[in-house]
């Protein structure tokens, strides 16, 4: 099973502005793309922009696949 599609594109960034994301992303031990994303949904929600919540990533394992044996 795949992930949720998610929509990429590139991004420039001030290298500074990056370092602090990374700083910040780690203290929350959250990828950056991840702290991105979260920092993006406050400052919409600030904004009174609605977003739809993302649908959280599937933990664990995959079930076991039955054998016809």
């Amino acid at each position: 099973m795949s992930a949720p599609a998610k929509k990429s594109f590139p991004l420039r960034l001030d290298p500074a502005l990056y370092a602090a994301l990374e700083r910040a992303a780690a203290a929350d031990l959250r990828s950056v793309n991840a702290q991105m994303e979260v920092l993006l949904r406050e400052a919409l929600a600030r904004r009174g922009v609605k977003v739809a919540p993302g649908e959280p990533p599937k933990r664990g394992r995959p079930p076991k696949e039955k054998s016809d044996g």
